[in-house]
C-alpha cells in the first residue's frame, strides 16, 4: 500500500534548538527530510557536525549555549545568515535536574526555567519579526508528561513544562493573527539523554510502556508525523494547542 507523501517544506528555513541529541536531533532530521533548510543549535559542536553529515538536506551548525539569555539576540541574528530568516522554530532544548522538592536549589531552579521556559519565548520574540514580514510562521514548543502530572524529582522541571502549555496559548493569542501558529508537542517516554535514568532501568521502562494504551515506549521517528503537521500548512487552522505524543500514557 502506497503511503501519501509528507509535507514539502523546501521553501522554508527551520531553526531547531537542542539539535545535538534526542528529539531535537530527530526533529532536525525530519525537517531536513521534508526539504527544509535547517539551522541546528546546541552546545556540542561535534554532535552537531555528525548531524550535518547524516541529514538528507542542508543543515547549518550553530553551536551556542542557550543558558546565555543575554546572547539570544545575537544568536537570532546569526541564525538568519546561512539560509535567511527562519520561519519554522522548534524549541527542543531542555534540562531536568531531577531534584526533589527539599533539594531544589536556586541555581537548579533558574537554569531549568531559563532553558525550558524563557528561551522558547525570548528566542521566538527575536525571530518573530521575520515571520510577520512573511505572513507565515510555525513555532513548536516542547511540553511533557509533567505538564499535567507530578513525577518524583520533577518539581522545577514540571513547573517549567506546565508553563510551556500556557506560554503556547499566550504566544498563539498574540502572534497567530500574523499567520504564525504556535503549538506544543508533549512527548511520552522516548529513549534520549534526558530520559537515560529511566531507560537504564529495564523494569521502570517496562512499567512506563505498560502505562500507555499502545503498550510500548516511543521511538524517535514517532515524533516525525506530529512535528511535520505542526510545521506545515496542514496545521493552518490549529494554534495554541498541546498534542500529547505519548502512546496514550495520559489517556489512562
Amino acid at each position: 500500500m502506497a503511503h501519501a507523501a509528507g509535507p514539502d517544506l523546501s521553501d522554508h528555513v527551520a531553526l531547531v534548538t537542542g539539535a545535538s541529541s534526542g528529539l531535537g536531533r530527530q526533529a532536525a532530521l525530519a525537517l531536513s527530510g521534508a526539504g527544509a533548510r535547517v539551522v541546528a543549535v546546541a552546545r556540542r559542536a561535534e554532535a552537531l557536525a555528525s548531524l550535518v553529515e547524516e541529514a538528507p538536506g542542508p543543515v547549518a551548525s550553530l553551536p551556542f549555549d542557550l543558558s546565555d539569555r543575554d546572547g539570544l539576540a545575537d544568536l537570532a541574528a546569526r541564525a538568519t545568515e546561512p539560509f535567511g530568516a527562519p520561519d519554522i522554530l522548534v524549541h527542543a532544548a531542555g534540562i531536568n535536574t531531577r531534584e526533589t522538592a527539599d533539594a531544589v536549589t536556586p541555581e537548579g531552579w533558574d537554569i531549568t526555567q531559563t532553558l525550558n521556559l524563557a528561551v522558547p519565548f525570548f528566542l521566538s520574540q527575536h525571530l518573530v519579526g521575520g515571520m510577520k514580514a512573511k505572513g507565515w510562521g510555525r513555532i513548536v514548543n516542547f511540553a511533557s508528561l509533567q505538564s499535567t502530572r507530578a513525577f518524583p524529582g520533577g518539581l522545577a522541571y514540571g513547573a517549567s513544562k506546565g508553563g510551556i502549555v500556557q506560554l503556547t496559548r499566550a504566544m498563539a493569542q498574540d502572534w497567530s493573527r500574523h499567520g504564525i501558529n504556535v503549538n506544543a508537542i508533549g512527548p511520552g517516554f522516548f529513549p534520549t539523554e534526558l530520559t537515560a535514568a529511566v531507560f537504564n532501568d529495564p523494569e521502570r521502562a517496562a512499567r512506563n510502556a505498560a502505562q500507555t494504551c499502545i503498550g510500548r515506549n516511543g521511538e524517535p521517528t514517532d515524533i516525525d508525523g506530529p512535528l511535520l503537521f505542526f510545521c506545515s500548512d496542514a496545521s493552518a487552522y490549529v494554534t495554541g494547542q498541546t498534542l500529547m505524543v505519548d502512546g496514550g500514557f495520559t489517556a489512562k
